[in-house]
């Protein structure tokens, strides 16, 4: 399922639904990455259901926070800021510059309070942020 299209996806109206149908995503790509040998790369893990819910000033469900605490990542995860720049909406990515200028921040408390260590992405080429994030792994 393509949770970002209107094509089958959830109804983003109904914010707490689309946190529900989140976790179920971010639960089976859990899976599937304990099942896979070497290091797998997430676009974003179970914390953010939690962001998603404190963006949208929802309470986070017990059932939520206990997923955030049993189901772990590396220690270390990476946080892009907003680049205005290259920011640009679509029919994956509905936020606005506004929410999006938000997330960060709201992500910056909500991962320390499960236990990571962020550690912020340079406003860089693709190619530079790849090594980047290789160095720290390394460290």
């Amino acid at each position: 399922m393509r949770l970002g299209t209107n094509r089958g996806g959830p109804p983003r109206r109904d914010r707490a639904l689309f946190a529900e149908l989140m976790l179920d995503h971010d639960l089976a790509a859990h899976a599937r990455s304990a099942a896979t040998e070497g290091p797998v790369f997430h676009d974003r893990g179970v914390p953010d259901v939690m962001g998603h819910l404190t963006l949208c000033g929802l309470p986070v469900p017990a059932h939520m926070d206990r997923a955030a605490r049993e189901f772990r990542y590396h220690r270390q995860a990476f946080i892009a800021p907003v680049w205005p720049e290259i920011f640009a909406q679509d029919a994956e990515r509905r936020q606005d510059l506004d929410e999006a200028r938000r997330t960060p921040d709201v992500m910056a408390g909500v991962y320390p309070a499960y236990g990571y260590d962020l550690i912020e992405l340079p406003r860089a080429t693709a190619s530079e942020r790849v090594a980047f994030v290789l160095e720290r792994l390394k460290a």
